[in-house]
């Protein structure tokens, strides 16, 4: 049985690692350095508050220069630090690793991918919602389970779902393999660009978008244009029907790029909105509205002092 290693201990890869622990699978975080690794020894391990009720989880944890072999890892640490930190990682990786990617948005993976093309990266893309509980810069190691989901994971190219899928399943995590996890990942990055930029802008949780559909449906029209033309179809049905499913169902939500920029962090638009529009500009697209969201966004951004890209 192969020890998950986590890197990422925020939201998703909290629980992840509370959930694996707590089936008694091996699970091992690894955090930035030694100052991380002591705050996380004073606490005592990882929180995790499930419908109210908080358990917690002494999992090991090691910083990146241990030298424990890696043959599983769980990178869930934002699309931005991903590749510097699998090649942080990569000494330590076995042949024929298997690296799990829970990135937001598209362009980080294949980066992954080609920093250490003797790993076998699966993708992942999630609905589930978490965030950490009481942590504006981010040292909290209490883990709140906000909205059931769903992950769908698979490797372009590969339809063979691989043995440890049942760890998930006795860990509780809700997944299926996907044999076109592109499409997943597509559809998103749509539905993220369609939601997050807008409640940053407009000063809103999830359901507050309801006050502003003719900008919901003109980005979602350009959106579905896009997805059109990579190819991606499937990931471009019903789009607007699902956004706004999805702001109904998570109305009371704060979206993740809100809550990056309310706690002063880097946001990952460049593998969202900036993305989505490099493609558009590879293919000779123009999406006018999309354009102007993502210029609204970088002067918000530059207004708090924080990254534009």
């Amino acid at each position: 049985m192969s020890t998950w290693h986590i890197l990422g201990a925020g939201s998703l890869g909290g629980l992840w690692a509370a959930r694996l622990s707590r089936a008694g699978l091996p699970v091992r975080l690894i955090l930035r350095d030694q100052a991380r690794l002591a705050q996380y020894r004073v606490a005592g391990g990882l929180t995790l508050v499930e419908d109210g009720l908080a358990s917690l989880h002494p999992i090991p944890a090691e910083v990146p220069s241990t030298d424990i072999p890696i043959r599983r890892l769980l990178l869930a640490c934002k699309a931005y630090d991903a590749e510097e930190a699998v090649a942080e990682l990569a000494p330590r990786l076995t042949p024929g690793a298997e690296i799990i990617l829970l990135q937001n948005g598209l362009g980080s993976q294949e980066a992954v991918a080609a920093r250490v093309p003797r790993a076998q990266c699966i993708f992942a893309s999630s609905t589930e919602g978490a965030f950490r509980e009481g942590a504006p810069e981010g040292n909290s190691w209490r883990v709140v389970y906000a909205g059931r989901g769903q992950t769908w994971l698979g490797t372009p190219g590969e339809r063979r779902a691989p043995e440890w899928l049942e760890e998930l399943q006795r860990a509780g995590i809700p997944h299926d393999w996907s044999d076109d996890i592109l499409a997943k990942l597509w559809r998103k990055l749509a539905l993220n660009c369609a939601i997050n930029p807008l409640t940053v802008l407009h000063d809103c949780r999830n359901g507050g978008l309801r006050d502003w559909p003719a900008e919901v449906a003109g980005l979602c029209e350009e959106l579905s244009e896009l997805l059109h033309a990579c190819g991606q179809g499937a990931a471009a049905s019903d789009l607007h029907q699902d956004v706004l499913r999805v702001i109904d169902g998570t109305a009371a939500n704060f979206s993740s790029m809100y809550q990056d920029v309310a706690c002063g962090r880097r946001t990952e638009i460049g593998y969202l909105l900036g993305y989505a529009l490099r493609e558009a500009q590879r293919l000779g697209i123009e999406l006018p509205r999309l354009q102007d969201l993502l210029q609204r966004l970088r002067e918000h951004l530059a207004a708090r002092g924080l990254p534009v890209d």
